[in-house]
């Protein structure tokens, strides 16, 4: 949710301009300062973001998006797999070859996972290989898992190239060949797929293409039980958070209704968190995708507006309990709020910059600032140089003041 000054909303941020009366409530009590989330050198993704935030260094664990999300899905991985991550896009022009085409969307209009796992199926039945296989995931995000596979290709992101031509962003280096034929041969297979016929008549976006990137082998992360001496969950609609929690030996919750996007179950995972402090659980990590997808789509007023459902569908009600809670019980809590990453809405991809943070705990409020935004957030002497830093004087013992 993190961002830059946008002339539409006055010079604010989104989270300036969203009406927040829950992180602003907590920020005036709270340690309020900035975090570099990603590393110098590290590529500003979701994966190694997520990872530091959860404090694990992303140069030590990270080896790639898409084995995460494999792990997610249940694949079982073995030591010679590449994983990568396989999208279903649209893509548009005029133009009589592959190369020539633009990409109009990266989230195939954000399909459905039921019209997704029929155009995979179908992938499958054509384009697999006896060490090369596509499995389903959800919404537009799936895999594919080549035996003994590349590691070098360079591979764009579709979200990084949004409404460009895709000549420049095709692959390049060890095994682009076959992943570029992979990729065109995927357009006839999809171009008069039942499912896309239909989304045509009903004028949305088609699945053109598969688009493959985000390559790397199975990770070996440090339990997080064993680490922290906490026991914890991961809340999200994304696969890759699902396969850190997986890794991490965190408790996966999916929450009914969950799709990443504007129409998420905002409540949905705030009763999933509250539940699972009430049997026992330490430490929840909820993350939610839909201002990073608003981000990608240039979407101001969607921006805001999830920032703002964010605050009152979600802090709001667990802010309520954990107080409620250490009213009768006397037990203490703390709360960190931040995002992963910037997502720009000038710029529509992630930026490495810092992010605002916000870190409150019950049993030591302290004079913090007005509101929890980035403008505040980088008046305040408060630095941390990663997230694993930050992660450790949230998770740990010793007192919030103390570096």
């Amino acid at each position: 949710m993190a961002d830059r000054p946008i002339p539409e909303l006055s010079g604010q941020t989104p989270l300036e301009a969203a009406a927040t009366p829950y992180m602003d409530q907590l920020a005036c009590k709270s340690v309020c300062g900035m975090v570099q989330t990603v590393p110098e050198g590290v590529e500003p993704g979701s994966g190694p973001a997520n990872m530091s935030v959860m404090g694990y260094d992303p140069r030590v664990y990270y080896t790639g998006r898409s084995p995460l999300e494999a792990l997610s899905l249940g694949i079982r991985m073995r030591s010679t797999d590449m994983a990568f991550r396989c999208n279903l896009v649209s893509l548009d022009g005029n133009g009589d070859t592959y190369e020539e085409l633009t990409m109009l969307d990266y989230s195939a209009g954000e399909i459905s996972t039921e019209e997704a796992a029929a155009l995979i199926k179908s992938i499958e039945e054509t384009l697999s290989e006896e060490d090369l296989h596509f499995f389903a995931g959800k919404s537009y995000r799936h895999c594919m898992i080549w035996d003994k596979g590349p590691g070098g290709t360079t591979l764009t992101p579709p979200h990084d190239i949004s409404g460009r031509p895709i000549k420049e962003y095709l692959p390049k280096g060890e095994g682009a060949e076959r992943i570029l034929c992979l990729m065109k041969e995927s357009r006839a297979v999809l171009k008069n797929h039942p499912v896309n016929v239909r989304r045509r008549e009903r004028g949305l976006h088609t699945a053109d293409s598969i688009w493959l990137w985000g390559q790397g082998t199975r990770p070996s992360m440090a339990d997080f039980t064993e680490k922290y001496k906490k026991r914890g969950a991961v809340i999200s609609a994304v696969d890759l958070l699902f396969g850190l929690g997986h890794c991490s030996g965190l408790e996966v919750i999916e929450v009914e209704g969950a799709t990443g996007t504007l129409d998420t179950n905002f409540s949905g995972k705030a009763a999933a968190a509250i539940r699972g402090f009430e049997r026992g659980l330490d430490y929840i990590y909820l993350h939610v995708e839909a201002p990073d997808e608003c981000g990608h789509h240039g979407d101001i007023e969607g921006k805001v507006y999830s920032i703002e459902k964010i605050d009152s569908d979600i802090l709001g009600p667990v802010l309520h309990y954990l107080e409620h809670n250490r009213e009768t019980t006397g037990e203490e809590y703390r709360i960190l709020i931040l995002p992963d990453h910037p997502t720009p809405i000038s710029i529509r991809t992630h930026s490495n910059d810092p992010v605002p943070f916000c870190l409150f705990s019950s049993d030591t409020p302290i004079d913090g600032p007005s509101s929890y935004c980035e403008r505040a957030a980088e008046t305040t002497p408060w630095r941390y140089s990663s997230g694993p830093d930050l992660f450790a004087t949230f998770i740990g013992d010793r007192a919030i003041l103390a570096k």
